[in-house]
């Protein structure tokens, strides 16, 4: 078995309620995508291949979702940027940039959605509007303003875990 095995980062597993409900979604597709696998044994190397990638997978996300800790900010109105906030932030130049402080597994840079562990996160978290943080892009170092925090949602409000 050549399948490398996922790892996770040692971090606790901290998830937004919808990061929750992620997790539960990508799992039951991994299972009907492991079943579907299992039904259709061939001697082709290639799908054997598939279907220890789809159990190794099942297995990391499976142990992702028993070892998940929910920290629900939603609608909680902090003033200074916690675990589950929306950032607006502006540089320099007045573009804005919007990042959603999120858990590792839901974490996608392309929508704006970053690790509560990763080093801009870091610098957001604990801050308010009109502070300032510097911020490491692949072109550069530049700083950014704090605009606002918004917390999505109108659940109950939870103190997260200090990161």
């Amino acid at each position: 078995d050549d399948t490398p095995e996922r790892r996770s980062s040692g971090l606790p597993n901290y998830v937004t309620p919808d990061g929750k409900a992620a997790l539960r979604r990508r799992i039951s597709e991994l299972e009907e995508t492991f079943r579907e696998l299992r039904k259709t044994r061939t001697g082709d190397p290639l799908h054997t291949q598939r279907l220890r990638a789809a159990e190794r997978d099942l297995l990391y996300y499976e142990h992702r979702l028993k070892t998940a800790v929910l920290v629900d900010n939603s609608g909680c109105g902090a003033a200074e940027a916690r675990f589950g906030a929306l950032v607006s932030a502006r540089d320099g130049d007045g573009t804005l940039y919007r990042f959603h402080i999120v858990g590792e597994d839901e974490a996608d840079p392309d929508t704006g959605k970053i690790s509560w562990a990763s080093p801009l996160a870091s610098a957001l978290l604990g801050t308010g509007p009109g502070a300032y943080i510097s911020w490491e892009k692949q072109t550069g170092g530049t700083k950014l303003e704090i605009v606002s925090i918004d917390y999505p949602g109108g659940g109950p409000q939870a103190k997260p875990p200090a990161p």
